[in-house]
């Protein structure tokens, strides 16, 4: 089997024991937390992307790494983890802290969509050895990151219908009728 092949492979797989992981432990204490608290454990999982600056650190990285793949990867990564950062760090100021939770998100999800698309215009799984020490990232660790950018949408999306339903007038109730009310 070809290192492509093989790359590709664990590219699609490494994300089925992260799904069963998060369905089985992570998703029933996530969706049972106070939003903000939730946001907040998903932010700190991404507080660490500052990590993704080692794709252009050479000597972890083969030389032959697609510059057009490591330096959009590394900063995309970078960004996302500072903007994850800065929510933490405001979670006290609701109004930023929302901000930089959908910010970091919209950030890191199109970091890895855009880095998953150079990666193959820039035929990355044939030279996926050039990822070096940093192979892991992509296979383990980027599924993780993807699959919890959907959850905090779906959660950001609950907490907006949830303010919605809330703002909304309830219809009245109608009163118990005096026939029914003095028979009971």
């Amino acid at each position: 089997m070809s290192p492509a092949t093989i790359f590709q492979i664990h590219l699609v797989v490494g994300y089925v024991p992260w799904l069963l992981c998060f369905g089985a432990y992570i998703w029933p204490r996530l969706k049972a937390m106070d939003q903000v608290e939730a946001q907040r454990v998903i932010a700190t999982l991404h507080s660490f992307r500052f990590f993704g600056l080692v794709f252009v650190v050479p000597g972890v990285v083969g030389p032959n790494l697609p510059a057009g793949f490591a330096v959009f990867a590394a900063y995309g990564d970078f960004a996302t983890g500072v903007l994850a950062m800065l929510a933490l760090l405001t979670v006290r100021i609701r109004p930023l802290f929302w901000s930089f939770i959908v910010a970091f998100n919209f950030v890191g999800t199109a970091d890895i969509i855009i880095d998953y698309y150079h990666g193959n215009q820039l035929g990355l799984p044939a030279l996926a050895g050039e990822l070096g020490a940093t192979y892991v990232i992509p296979i383990v660790y980027v599924p993780l990151l993807m699959i919890t950018h959907v959850v905090a949408f779906y959660l950001l999306v609950r907490r907006v219908r949830q303010r919605q339903s809330e703002a909304m007038p309830q219809p009245p109730q109608p009163l118990p009728r005096a026939d029914v009310a003095a028979s009971a």
